[in-house]
């Protein structure tokens, strides 16, 4: 009976589609395995070469099974001693010992589900409690959206969530996948930006009343872009934000460039930092048990949870908060703008909805809620009928399904751009790593200082001697270069890189889940190999492709990318190959370390946007926010800049290494002088680098090529 259960599990896989039944079977199999090998173990009756056979064949059945499991990472899990237990996996396995022969035993009870413990202890930032402290009247007024009675209905009998899963798991060809949406009065933001078609239909379905969206675009279509102006559109505030960690940083520049007449502020740890009175809080999951008591409390009129498929498991404790938050601001806000963003609606399989539609409100987990209900009442139809299937995910769609490929508005965007994902370095690393830039600063200023009083010609230059800036940073260039030891503007990149390789490698296996296949660019192989060591953890197959290689190894690494669809990610050096390549299978890249041309950066994206790729490609280039690393990424654009002028006419040579690496340290000295000049801010280096950094870098790079003072391009960033 086990192995043709094993069988049975094995040709299901074998046709590509994993449904409920089969992950139950599965499971049940495991655990009558695992029950079947103890058995014998503890079997005194049989001798031991009995014992021995029996165990060899059980093993056997084992093997194969597991050997099958490495197909799908959601049935590895199953595998856990900790794994749910179903009641339908539970019914199977009585079956199976039924149908063997055997005592099935009593019928077990379902476990009791016990709400787990907070993981760490609830905080209240200081600024939460000013902000109450502040205005009174916003105390938390739950009768506000209490739920009408339930409204009869010829459906109030059906088992519905079962039916409603199995209709988006047996659509067929060119059913839809996203709601119909309003044309747009306007693309133009209030920041002034341009929407792309695309979005403004989704910002203008929010203006129009439409308040539930389960956003599921492939990345790279503007996401968050469209999240942030539903909200302004709803006025959905305060706005609660739920995201990974690696994207906490990008959300609140985001919410200042879309909408910049909003407070943003992320929680960091405790939530000292936190600015009570902004009207958008960005929180990632990882804090989030310290801080669901507050935010529950808060009166958020809105909320989005980023990378929404992280709560498919409704038994973790991130996603228990997750809903818990939703359900207060639902009892307390009537209609709420909620809005679950996820380029992977589904993870292991069709239940992955469940947990994203609880989070919306369209089910309570157990039956559908009013809004839904309604709508699949209006269908005149029940599971018996066979025009029921289509109808309901016809319903459910329209509740708020919104799907996009790149291929299907390949006209709304452009064939090729980079967009900046700003990170924190926290803890020790990045503490470490801004004291090495004020060090180096401060040897840089003391170099200035020292070369001013010994100046033999006794000129006097009002402010800052723009002439002796660019020959101290000369100075500490060449003293780099020749440096073995010791921190200069080299090793600081080169740390930045290792602090941001498991960040950067995050955020390339979130792409290669949601979107295929992805091209991970670094300079140094110890940032290839903490990338790699962040891929293997999370079960992720990936080629390397290295400088180091024989051409053989190195083409066949490059095959097994091209080819083989389980192979999602390359991991490739900047250097080694960043040129010759056709890797155009990728539409997706991640920079996670800056070059220092504009060239070779744009070499690398050429192994993927060249001739033949039929999708728009987006290159992801991670920056270390606050540091020497976003510098250098302003100072590669504006060079980028320079260099496309440079083509209409100009002879000259423009944006080699050495001049982004003089322009660099040229930037980190006239910030440091600036600082240090009478009438100015103390102690805004560090902290307002965010603001005042690009114009310090274009008065730099204006100094230091003061022939492209006059027709400096604007800012090419994303």
């Amino acid at each position: 009976m086990l192995a043709r259960g094993v069988r049975e599990v094995e040709t299901a896989l074998r046709s590509g589609r994993v449904t409920p039944a089969t992950r139950a079977k599965f499971q049940a199999v495991a655990l009558l395995l695992r029950e079947e090998r103890a058995r014998v173990r503890a079997d005194g009756a049989l001798g031991e070469a009995r014992r021995t056979e029996k165990l060899k064949r059980l093993d056997g059945i084992a093997k194969t099974l597991a050997l099958a499991a490495v197909r799908d990472q959601g049935l590895l899990a199953l595998l856990s001693e900790d794994a749910v237990v179903s009641n339908e996996v539970r019914s199977l396995k009585r079956e199976v010992l039924r149908t063997a022969g055997l005592d099935a035993g009593p019928e077990e009870a379902p476990p009791v589900e016990v709400p787990a413990a907070p993981a760490k202890p609830q905080v209240v930032p200081q600024s939460v409690v000013s902000r109450q402290l502040a205005n009174p009247f916003l105390a938390p007024d739950f009768s506000a959206a209490r739920p009408s009675a339930p409204r009869p209905t010829p459906l109030a009998g059906w088992e519905l969530l079962g039916p409603l899963l199995r209709s988006f798991e047996r659509a067929g060809a060119g059913a839809p996948a996203c709601m119909d949406l309003p044309e747009p009065a306007s693309r133009r933001a209030q920041g002034g930006q341009e929407l792309m078609p695309h979005q403004a239909r989704l910002v203008a379905a929010a203006a129009a009343g439409r308040r539930t969206f389960l956003l599921a675009d492939e990345p790279g279509l503007g996401k968050t872009a469209q999240a942030l102006l539903a909200a302004e559109a709803a006025n959905a505030y305060p706005l609660l934000v739920v995201v990974p960690n690696v994207v906490k940083t990008n959300w609140v520049r985001e919410a200042g460039l879309w909408t910049p007449r909003r407070t943003a502020t992320a929680v960091h740890g405790n939530g000292d930092s936190l600015d009570g009175f902004a009207d958008i809080v960005v929180v990632n999951y990882e804090v989030l048990d310290r801080h669901v008591g507050w935010l529950g409390d808060f009166g958020f009129r809105g909320m989005v949870v980023d990378e929404a498929h992280f709560i498919k498991n409704k038994s973790s404790q991130r996603s228990q908060h997750v809903l818990e938050i939703s359900d207060r601001i639902r009892a307390r806000t009537p209609r709420p703008l909620m809005m679950a963003l996820t380029g992977t609606p589904l993870i292991n399989d069709i239940e992955d909805f469940l947990a994203i539609w609880q989070f919306l409100g369209w089910i309570d987990g157990a039956k559908p809620r009013a809004e839904l209900m309604d709508a699949l009442t209006a269908t005149g139809l029940t599971p018996a009928d066979p025009g029921f299937y289509p109808a309901a995910r016809r319903a459910v769609v329209d509740l708020g399904i919104v799907r996009r490929r790149k291929v299907d508005v390949a006209a709304d965007i452009p064939a090729r751009r980079i967009a900046d994902l700003p990170v924190e370095l926290d803890g020790p690393t990045g503490r470490s790593i801004r004291a090495a830039e004020r060090d180096l600063a401060r040897r840089m200023v003391a170099r200035y200082e020292e070369a001013l009083a010994t100046r033999r010609s006794g000129a006097v230059v009002e402010g800052i001697d723009h002439d002796l800036v660019r020959r101290v940073a000369t100075w500490e260039q060449k003293d780099a270069a020749g440096a073995e030891t010791g921190d200069n503007v080299f090793t600081m990149m080169r740390r930045i890189g290792q602090a941001k390789a498991a960040l950067a490698a995050d955020y390339a296996a979130q792409l290669a889940r949601s979107a295929g296949k992805v091209v991970f660019f670094a300079k140094h192989v110890d940032v290839m190999d903490a990338a790699e060591e962040t891929f293997a953890r999370q079960g992720i197959r990936f080629s390397s492709i290295r400088g180091d290689q024989t051409s053989a190894v190195r083409q066949r690494n490059i095959d097994a990318f091209v080819n083989d669809p389980e192979v999602a990610v390359a991991v490739c050096s900047l250097t080694a190959a960043g040129v010759g390549l056709n890797l155009q299978v990728a539409s997706n890249l991640v920079l996670a370390e800056l070059s220092w041309t504009a060239a070779e950066q744009t070499q690398a994206i050429d192994r993927s946007h060249r001739i033949g790729q039929t999708e728009p490609v987006t290159a992801w280039r991670i920056i270390a926010a606050q540091t020497v690393d976003a510098r250098i990424a302003e100072l590669i654009d504006d060079k980028a800049g320079l260099a496309a002028q440079a083509l209409d006419g100009s002879d000259e040579e423009v944006g080699s290494s050495a001049d982004v690496q003089h322009a660099a340290l040229v930037a980190l000295l006239t910030e440091a002088l600036t600082e240090s000049l009478p009438g100015s801010l103390p102690g805004t280096a560090a902290g307002a680098r965010s603001e005042a950094g690009p114009d310090a870098l274009s008065a730099a790079l204006s100094e230091a090529y003061p022939e492209a003072r006059s027709e400096a391009p604007a800012h090419l960033g994303s």
